[in-house]
């Protein structure tokens, strides 16, 4: 009945910061590696991640070049722009395979596919936020994003990577954004990142359909 699966999740996956600067660096290249591959933790690794955050978060920074705050981003490709979403709300990274259609749904709703017995809905954000469609390939991801009761995936056309972004680098969205677009953003980088607000997709009504399958 509920295409956006809801459940109980007490972690969170992501960070804007803690720990050292080398720390930070070292777990940039495990996420990164992990992304590249398609990153699908099995229950062990994914209660050892969240043990292992949550003792980060409990350290306090103490180098200078720290003093700042950070967005920890997992970067993408939707159509020919680059964009980025936290951490905090990506639970998984899976490559686009075994994806079903469903029938009388709306447009930005590409379909389900199985995630380690998990049915987890895939939505196109090229047709919510209005870029071109460039195509299904083997670069296609799934980017699982969690948050309060609601799992749900979006569609990457290809991952760039993981990055630390400085909060204070953000430039306001565009003002030529209106509607749907403006709703979505968060900001922009100076190397053209459009950088997507992962709170407010999770929460946007707009998206959790209720349909009849």
């Amino acid at each position: 009945m509920i295409m956006m699966k809801k459940f109980d999740c007490n972690g969170k996956i992501g960070q804007s910061h803690g720990g050292t600067w080398e720390d930070l660096r070292a777990r940039l290249r495990a996420v990164q590696a992990s992304v590249e591959k398609g990153f699908e933790p099995n229950p062990e690794q994914e209660k050892a991640i969240f043990k292992e955050r949550a003792r980060r978060l409990a350290q306090e920074i103490t180098e200078p070049e720290k003093a700042q705050d950070y967005l920890e981003v997992v970067g993408f490709h939707l159509g020919l722009e680059k964009y980025a979403i936290e951490l905090t709300h990506v639970a998984e990274v899976y490559p686009l395979k075994d994806l079903t259609p469903l029938p009388q749904t709306p447009p930005f709703v590409l379909g389900i596919f199985n995630a380690r017995g998990r049915i987890i809905s895939v939505l196109d954000l090229k047709k919510l936020i209005g870029l071109p469609d460039v195509g299904l390939t083997n670069l296609n991801r799934v980017i699982v994003l969690r948050g309060g009761d609601m799992e749900f995936g979006i569609l990457a056309d290809s991952i760039l990577g993981v990055k630390l972004i400085p909060v204070d680098t953000l430039q306001p969205s565009l003002p030529t954004l209106t509607g749907v677009k403006a709703e979505y953003f968060r900001g922009v980088t100076g190397d053209r990142i459009v950088v997507l607000d992962g709170k407010k997709i999770l929460t946007d009504p707009k998206i959790i359909i209720h349909e009849k399958i």
